[in-house]
């Protein structure tokens, strides 16, 4: 790997080169690969295992969409957990919910050390707030064992490959099910659909089938995530989560003061119109 720069690896057939001013830090954990550098493009940059994770030029653009499109479509969410996410940067959205009490499960400690002391400007203080519960814990034995019950569960993975692999199972979906509370909506990270559609597909049969009453995707695009439209499922035990009107949209955000820079009232409806290359994977 040349020292000024950084390619990412994750397609077999197509390259990503980031210009790199600086690498700030490499380790090896008990999981996985972990490197940050420098961009003139995107600032700090994070790496597990030879594929972008997360940017602190663009990542508000998922984090807000992972999370106040649930939290806001449920309405009356008070117990969120968040499986992955480390870095903290969906806690962080999650935190300006007043109401919310965030559980926070990461496998790798490391990560979240690593955060905290790499790219403080994502995470750093959500992961020390005293509302935030941090459990070092693999987030599918977590899952399958709890007896706690959640409104949301976000599940904020990498790749269905090495780690992430498990968090993408009927049988992980299933448990998540079952933690989920009578009204309760599931989120899923699952890539960019014109570069891993047989990802989406896979996501949408497994959600299906459990048990869910209302299972479908929405988008956001982020510069990083090469490829177009990054897809999120979404997975509810109850279809009035998301069809929600503008009015009913506006009266629930009323009063927040969420600061974001990507997520509108407007997109949280918007979000779910999906173009017609994503809807034919839906199969």
């Amino acid at each position: 790997m040349s020292t000024d720069r950084f390619e990412e690896t994750l397609y077999p057939g197509w390259r990503q080169v980031f210009a790199v001013d600086r690498w700030i830090h490499r380790e090896t954990t008990a999981h996985q690969d972990l490197a940050i550098f420098e961009s003139p493009v995107f600032g700090r940059v994070l790496a597990l295992d030879g594929v972008i994770q997360i940017t602190e030029g663009d990542e508000f653009m998922y984090q807000e969409m992972m999370v106040h499109v649930p939290i806001v479509g449920h309405g009356a969410a008070r117990r969120v957990l968040i499986v992955g996410g480390g870095d903290g940067g969906c806690l962080r959205e999650a935190l300006k919910h007043p109401d919310i009490e965030p559980t926070l499960v990461e496998i790798d400690a490391g990560v979240v050390e690593f955060s905290k002391q790499w790219m403080p400007a994502i995470g750093k203080a959500a992961l020390e707030d005293p509302r935030a519960r941090i459990v070092i814990a693999d987030g599918v034995d977590f899952m399958k064992t709890s007896a706690e019950t959640f409104d949301v569960i976000i599940i904020d993975s990498t790749d269905p490959h090495g780690p992430g692999e498990v968090l993408f199972t009927q049988d992980f979906y299933t448990d998540c099910h079952a933690r989920l509370s009578e009204r309760g909506v599931l989120v899923t990270q699952n890539g960019v659909p014109f570069t891993q559609g047989e990802e989406l597909t896979t996501s949408w049969r497994r959600l299906g089938a459990a048990g869910f009453a209302d299972v479908g995707f929405y988008v956001v695009p982020v510069p990083s995530y090469v490829g177009g439209f990054m897809a999120l499922g979404w997975a509810s035990k109850d279809p009035a989560n998301r069809a929600l009107s503008a009015e009913e949209i506006d009266r629930r955000t009323a009063g927040l003061d969420l600061q974001t820079r990507y997520w509108t009232p407007g997109i949280q409806g918007a979000c779910f119109a999906l173009p017609r290359y994503i809807q034919d994977l839906m199969r």
